[in-house]
C-alpha cells in the first residue's frame, strides 16, 4: 500500500526558505515518478516540480530557479527546497507518486497516489 507523508511546512516571511520532505513507503522507491503539487484556496491544483526515476526534473516558470526537487532513494524520501519564497507561494503542498508508463514519466499525466499535504504560508 503506497503511503506518502509530507512534513516541513510552516510560516515564513517573503524571501525566506523552507524544505519540504515526503516520506514514502509501499513501493520500490526510486522507480516511480514523483512530484510536488500545491493548491491555494479558490485555485486549481498546480504542479511545482516533478522528478523521474532517471533524475530528470521539471518545473513551471513560476518556481524555476527558486525551487529544487530532489530525492534520497536510500531514505525513501522526496524533498522540495524552496528559496526566495513569495506570498503567492502560499498553499497546501502535496507529494505525489505514480508508476512510470513503459519506463517513462509522461508530463501532464495525473498522479495516482497522494499525501495529505503540508501547509506553507508566506507573509509579506
Amino acid at each position: 500500500q503506497v503511503r506518502l507523508v509530507e512534513s516541513g511546512g510552516g510560516s515564513v516571511t517573503a524571501g525566506g526558505s523552507l524544505i519540504l520532505s515526503c516520506a514514502a513507503s509501499g513501493f520500490t522507491y526510486g522507480s516511480y515518478c514523483m512530484g510536488w503539487f500545491r493548491q491555494a484556496p479558490g485555485k486549481e491544483r498546480e504542479g511545482v516540480a516533478t522528478i523521474d526515476p532517471d533524475g530528470s526534473t521539471r518545473y513551471p516558470d513560476s518556481v524555476k530557479g527558486r525551487f529544487t526537487i530532489s530525492q534520497d532513494n536510500a531514505k525513501n524520501t522526496l524533498y522540495l527546497q524552496m528559496n526566495s519564497l513569495k506570498p503567492e507561494d502560499t498553499a497546501m503542498y502535496y507529494c505525489a507518486a505514480d508508476p512510470p508508463i513503459r519506463g517513462r514519466c509522461i508530463p501532464g499525466r495525473p498522479f495516482g497516489y497522494w499525501g495529505q499535504g503540508t501547509q506553507v504560508t508566506v507573509s509579506s
